[in-house]
């Protein structure tokens, strides 16, 4: 299915965030979904904003390659939009896994969004090594992303988030080499095939929300 969604992402950004706690706040009635949202969704609820905040990563991370690559003034501003979800996306478990396990998520995930910043300004300056370093922070930290999660909801599968999230990765990849390298077409197909692939993830997510808290959660 084809969609039509904002340009690409990415921009490196200060270190100091991978070792501080990540604090983006949402402003009131901004349109970002809230976690007052998954407390009374129902299970047909749960599954649209889960896939709404995924829809979102990819988009936003998408946005922000492509400005970054061409050195578009609104890169500041997308990497503040993409730091934003990552916390969206943490608040969507706390109601169901608590304050600390919702923000570990939101850090795990913010340092996912800063390291495509270094590998893809490595990329740029054709440091093969630096870009194999960060490209190896990049997949332990969807480990730790993995981990963090299965061990939260035994309906997440260790092996199996792993997996979804290392194509992730790899799609995320496919979209940054074909930028830089002009190739719109690449672009647009690891695009649509990004998409299509995060909704399997939050299905993954969503599910595994419902199995565990049936009592909790309106058919």
């Amino acid at each position: 299915m084809k969609r039509n969604f904002q340009r690409a992402i990415l921009l490196l950004l200060c270190q100091g965030l991978l070792s501080s706690p990540v604090v983006v706040e949402a402003e009131e009635n901004s349109g970002h979904i809230q976690q007052e949202d998954f407390l009374k969704a129902d299970s047909a609820v749960l599954h649209d904003e889960m896939r709404k905040l995924w829809t979102d990563q990819v988009t936003w991370t998408r946005s922000y390659i492509a400005s970054s690559i061409d050195g578009l003034p609104d890169q500041n501003k997308l990497l503040e939009r993409l730091l934003q979800n990552q916390v969206d996306i943490g608040n969507a478990i706390k109601p169901f896994y608590g304050e600390d396990s919702g923000n570990q998520l939101a850090q795990l995930l913010s340092e996912h969004v800063l390291l495509i910043g270094k590998i893809l300004d490595a990329a740029k300056n054709n440091n093969q090594v630096e870009l194999k370093s960060h490209n190896t922070e990049w997949y332990q930290n969807a480990d730790d992303i993995a981990n963090l999660l299965s061990g939260l909801n035994a309906n997440w599968s260790l092996n199996v988030l792993r997996d979804m999230l290392h194509t992730h990765l790899q799609l995320v990849t496919d979209i940054l080499d074909a930028r830089l390298n002009n190739d719109w077409d690449a672009d647009f197909t690891a695009f649509d095939k990004g998409i299509d692939h995060i909704w399997q993830v939050a299905d993954v997510l969503s599910d595994g929300v419902i199995k565990q808290y049936p009592d909790q959660i309106s058919e």
